[in-house]
């Protein structure tokens, strides 16, 4: 059963939070991090991202540049932009994207519960990718972006979200790219109380959005196990920070793809070939499938919708993905994707950049090296599939998700 517990967070000063929130570390790229760092000094990635801090030829995995992270965010903390509260409580975190809001509960989770596997898993995870955030986390001692985790929604909790939410919230403002974010405190005793036995019941939560930091997280408490084998168990290295969000609230976007070129193929032989896997029909305007088993196809300035074929779809929590068609069926046998991961031949679109980023993308292969690629518009994967998954202990394709809105880093921290 789930162990979710209170913890007295550092967050930021009243009337800071607006900018000192950011987005995770990892949607930047080293040069847009260094821009958005140079045009927002006081947001957190200047500490999520402490290479932005040093000239552009420093390795930014080397020791001073961890430690440089750790200063900055014990520079802030004294200097007021985080507070720390006194008393240990949960809190709620919600966002609003085109009038669509999600609420969070924000708690730090058990690394036992990940390890027994209570916490469920659909990806795997990189040691390389680990290795930056164990650093990170050990060095500045502190957890300072939340796990997204899931959770099938709970009337119980529903109902003491609702309430604390008639109070004035922490902080509330709407960043830049028009996502509104409001924070509120669960400090009343009956409530934490509610809380904590009801997620005692639940026997299965699962990561929606983290894979890699909840597994940095977790390593970091087995490493500060090691350094202290007389632990008990209460201290804050057993857990790491977290946001559990109600299923049925959550929105998962298109995760696209666009392959840079046609192996070979003229577009007369691949179109042929594309009909022995699916119903291929012209359509006039940017596709957008509206339905399991159906996907876009942008080529040579024209859109498709196509259609899986019944005999070859398979009734498996992977297989049967449209994700897993699209690379079984075409992308691997006839555009020679053998490896979704490592292959340098495809890139993947998120949903919020639309479908005309990926008729940008061909058009621009075709303007630039005189050849045809070809865009694929995915059906979204659906919660449902997602939980499938992970209750079969199976792992998703690469790149099956896509989640919005982004959680904030710099909100809420965990101090271990």
């Amino acid at each position: 059963m789930a162990e979710i517990r209170t913890f007295c967070a550092v967050h930021p000063a009243e009337g800071l939070a607006s900018k000192l929130a950011a987005l995770p570390y990892d949607v930047y790229s080293r040069d847009e991090a260094r821009e958005q760092v140079k045009k927002a000094p006081e947001s957190f990635l200047a500490i999520d991202r402490p290479e932005t801090q040093f000239p552009k030829d420093q390795d930014m995995y080397a020791p001073e540049v961890y430690q440089k992270a750790h200063d900055m965010l014990e520079e802030w903390i004294k200097r007021g932009s985080f507070v720390q509260d006194q008393q240990k409580c949960y809190y709620l975190y919600e966002l609003t994207m085109d009038g669509r809001s999600q609420t969070g509960l924000v708690t730090c989770a058990s690394i036992d519960d990940y390890l027994n596997g209570v916490i469920k898993k659909h990806e795997n995870t990189r040691a390389e990718k680990e290795q930056d955030r164990i650093r990170h986390v050990d060095t500045c001692n502190a957890q300072t972006g939340p796990i997204f985790l899931a959770y099938r929604k709970d009337q119980t909790i529903a109902e003491v979200t609702a309430k604390v939410k008639q109070q004035k919230p922490m902080f509330a403002f709407v960043s830049e790219d028009g996502i509104g974010h409001k924070g509120w405190r669960v400090d009343a005793k009956e409530d934490i109380a509610i809380i904590a036995d009801t997620f005692a019941k639940i026997d299965k939560i699962y990561i929606a959005d983290g894979h890699h930091r909840a597994a940095s997280a977790v390593k970091v408490g087995q490493l500060r196990r090691k350094q202290h084998p007389d632990y008990d168990g209460s201290e804050e290295f057993n857990y790491f920070l977290s946001v559990l969000f109600p299923d049925e609230e959550l929105y998962v976007m298109d995760y696209n793809r666009v392959v840079l070129d046609l192996n070979g193929q003229t577009r007369e032989g691949f179109l042929k070939n594309a009909a022995k896997i699916f119903d291929v029909q012209p359509v006039n305007a940017a596709y957008h499938p509206q339905k399991k088993g159906t996907f876009g196809m942008y080529l040579s300035g024209q859109w498709y919708q196509l259609t899986a074929k019944a005999d070859l779809t398979k009734d498996d929590p992977v297989e049967g993905l449209d994700v897993a068609y699209l690379q079984r069926e075409f992308l691997q046998p006839y555009l020679d994707i053998q490896d979704p991961k490592t292959s340098k031949r495809i890139r993947y679109v998120g949903g919020i950049r639309g479908l005309s980023e990926l008729e940008r993308m061909v058009d621009h292969v075709k303007e630039t090296q005189q050849k045809d690629a070809v865009a694929f518009s995915m059906y979204p994967t659906s919660m449902a599939e997602l939980f499938a998954v992970a209750d079969a202990g199976m792992l998703m394709p690469p790149k099956s998700t896509w989640f919005e809105p982004k959680l904030r880093s710099g909100l809420f921290l965990h101090m271990l």
